[in-house]
């Protein structure tokens, strides 16, 4: 999983006794089951000792699948009612938090396959849909569909327009991300070049030109609070 997911893993003893994220999650499951059995305070225990070793924070009652890797994972928080697919990837510094002192589900499901980026929080009761990806920092505050992207604050959710990945072709490129707010202003500032040259045609008495072509490779104005258009990994 890790020499998959991590360039930098160079040999299985490497990973084994140098990966935080690894320890965390094998912690993980035997506070899991203590937590399941009805030892709740030893959980806690076990799950608070494994945050000051590996500066990850999972509450035992979390859920979480099968090939779940956290990637440097320092300062990453996973809260109590929190569930996570399988092969999700989550790099340092992300939160799956709360937004609700309710009892009952307060935390996010994150679906198959998804990618969280450093720093990125996601809040409430919530679900990232199977094959999606939140930017860095990205600030996720209401549910994503299969297969799309999400970036800023609060998060914009774009669309991909590629084949959801198979688990063995994971998408984990940071690098390519949309950028929501500038292609906004991009496309307004086309718009009222626009509008400005058939206004003046008018006013010259001449016929109006056919509008400028829209802008190609990126997503379309937001319908309902979701972008569409283009593909994008993160």
């Amino acid at each position: 999983m890790a020499l998959a997911r991590d360039p930098a893993a160079r040999g299985r003893l490497e990973v084994l006794l140098c990966y935080p994220g690894l320890h965390a999650v094998w912690m993980y499951r035997i506070s899991n089951r203590l937590w399941r059995r009805n030892f709740r305070f030893a959980a806690r225990f076990l799950s608070q000792r494994t945050r000051s070793w590996t500066g990850i924070e999972i509450h035992p009652g979390a859920t979480l699948g099968a090939g779940l890797f956290i990637d440097h994972g320092m300062g990453v928080v996973i809260g109590e009612t929190a569930e996570v697919g399988a092969d999700v990837t989550i790099y340092h510094g992300v939160t799956l938090g709360g937004s609700s002192l309710e009892p009952g589900k307060r935390h996010p499901t994150l679906g198959d396959r998804v990618v969280v980026g450093a720093g990125a929080k996601v809040l409430g009761n919530i679900t990232i849909g199977d094959d999606s990806r939140v930017g860095a920092n990205a600030v996720v505050v209401k549910a994503v569909p299969p297969n799309c992207v999400v970036v800023g604050v609060p998060g914009q959710i774009v669309t991909r327009s590629a084949e959801p990945r198979l688990s063995k072709e994971l998408d984990l490129n940071q690098t390519s991300m949309p950028d929501t707010l500038g292609i906004s202003v991009v496309a307004l500032m086309h718009r009222v070049d626009d509008l400005e040259k058939r206004l003046q045609e008018s006013l010259d008495g001449l016929p109006c030109s056919d509008p400028e072509p829209t802008l190609e490779h990126h997503p379309a104005p937001p319908d309902h609070g979701v972008w569409s258009g283009g593909d994008f990994s993160i």
